[in-house]
């Protein structure tokens, strides 16, 4: 009887192999990779949504006025926005003394277009620069309850798409709305 040889891989089946393998994962990192920016932006709207409902609440059980600051800001030659919470005292604006979480600044992630709207009325792109010596908050929230009706749509820069956008009337019921959808008006 005539031994049998045992047969390994070349070395060409295992460099191909390997090359298959890393082309798959780099795939699956890269497509993986490309929901975190979705994954950010969603976290960011949705929370800066519940602090705004917060903040009104806040600001009736306090009798305090609060307010949003929205501002863009270019870094490395990309623009960001950014957003502070104020509360309002006899002096003027301040950060809220609460010291709580909610009224941590935040920001958005890069590569979006802000719009606001106050009161059916688009806001100038200069209302969103940062300006630091004198804090002016766009969205005001009052102790009494109320606030400006407006909206806020969020787009992707590059092409214009909206993403996300919050909505809001008199006495606040902040809504987010994926990819621009309209509020469903009741049936009256």
């Amino acid at each position: 009887m005539k031994a049998r040889r045992q047969r390994g891989f070349s070395l060409l089946e295992l460099l191909v192999t390997l090359f298959v393998v890393v082309l798959v994962t780099s795939m699956v990192t890269l497509n993986i990779g490309a929901g975190d920016r979705d994954i950010l932006l969603r976290a960011a709207v949705e929370a800066l949504a519940d602090n705004a409902s917060y903040a009104l609440d806040e600001a009736q059980f306090t009798g305090m006025n609060y307010g949003l600051m929205l501002h863009r800001e270019n870094e490395a030659g990309q623009w960001r926005y950014r957003f502070d919470w104020w509360e309002q005292t006899p002096v003027g604006w301040r950060p809220p003394a609460s010291g709580k979480d909610v009224f941590a600044p935040g920001e958005l992630p890069a590569g979006l277009d802000l719009q606001l709207e106050l009161d059916g009325l688009v806001q100038e792109q200069e209302l969103l620069m940062s300006n630091s010596q004198a804090p002016q908050p766009q969205i005001l929230l009052y102790a009494s309850g109320e606030t400006l009706p407006g909206a806020i749509e969020l787009r992707d820069s590059e092409d214009g798409e909206v993403l996300w956008r919050i909505e809001w009337g008199l006495l606040g019921d902040f809504q987010v709305l994926p990819a621009g959808e309209p509020l469903e008006q009741p049936n009256l």
